[in-house]
């Protein structure tokens, strides 16, 4: 670990997941399993900023502050002591949708839940596009889908535009379910991982919703720039400010950084299993904040290299 501890700064959370570090030093994030939006603060005070319920999953800072939140629908969930994980589709689930948060009054709006005539079944992660990029005035989202019993969605990913005006479906299918999203620093580049069969992919992008697509035999248009080896899951994912890309790497337990070219340059081993979340804060954006979700920690080390500023953040 580059002779950096983990620290952890936040315990008792119901599945965090979607860290975002806020100006004022809190971090924002999920507790899936309680259907909630929390602010933890710098000494580890939480506090609930909204209760979107369903399943909010991946979140973003957007314009005005508001926070944009992809809503998976919610899960059924396995417990047992001192550990919690998904476990199917619960008997309410009523399909995914994109949710617009005040955090000053804790109000919801539902932005999106359908593009076109497919609902949206399971968003989970979203990244705005930055100014001066081909994807100007929205978001980047995958929808990882459902997976039930006997069956399970394909995934994919969407464009849209921030005031609610259009969905656009980027990249379909990935078939073991799209997951973490990334931009490059130029917002050029769009990554995604998908999450059961350990790829990460990644398109050109032309313009808003618009990625160009390689031929036959790829099965979305995409690139693999990285199987990863053994049996590993990925989740969420963030962009470095060099270009690199940090992978919430699931089984394993690892924070992975993959280059643009698909190297993989480091691994960080985590205490558990499922470290599903990783961003960057901090004055130097050196400090990564990771959610280890099934003990419900919000964890932090100093890393290597620092990460992306956001738009918005």
């Amino acid at each position: 670990m580059s002779g950096t501890e983990l620290r952890i700064l936040a315990e008792g959370l119901r599945f965090p997941e979607g860290p975002v570090a806020m100006p004022d030093g809190s971090i924002l994030l999920v507790e899936i399993a309680a259907g909630t939006l929390t602010r933890v603060a710098p000494d580890g005070t939480k506090s609930t900023v909204a209760t979107p319920g369903g399943g909010p999953n991946g979140i973003a800072l957007g314009p005005e502050g508001k926070i944009f939140c992809c809503n998976n629908g919610g899960f059924l969930w396995h417990e047992e002591p001192g550990l919690i994980r998904p476990a199917g589709v619960p008997a309410d689930y009523s399909g995914g949708r994109i949710e617009v948060i005040d955090p000053a009054t804790g109000s919801v709006t539902r932005l999106y839940d359908r593009c076109g005539e497919h609902t949206l079944k399971g968003p989970n992660d979203i990244i705005f596009a930055p100014k001066g990029s081909p994807g100007e005035g929205g978001f980047w989202f995958s929808d990882l889908g459902k997976v039930r019993a006997r069956d399970r969605d394909h995934g994919g990913v969407y464009w849209a535009a921030t005031d609610g005006s259009r969905i656009v479906e980027a990249a379909f299918p990935i078939f073991g379910g799209a997951n973490g999203i990334a931009l490059s620093p130029d917002g050029r580049t769009l990554y995604a991982a998908e999450t059961e069969t350990g790829r990460l992919w990644a398109w050109d992008i032309e313009g808003p919703g618009v990625v160009r697509k390689d031929p036959w035999p790829s099965s979305n248009g995409g690139r693999v720039i990285c199987q990863f080896p053994g049996y590993r899951r990925l989740d969420s994912v963030a962009p470095t400010a060099a270009g690199n890309i940090c992978v919430a790497t699931l089984v394993s337990g690892e924070i992975t950084t993959v280059s643009p070219a698909g190297e993989i340059l480091r691994v960080v081993k985590m205490p558990e299993r499922m470290p599903t979340n990783i961003c960057f804060g901090g004055p130097d954006m050196r400090t990564a904040y990771i959610t280890l979700s099934t003990t419900g920690k919000l964890a932090a080390m100093e890393w290597d290299e620092p990460g992306l500023a956001l738009p918005f953040g």
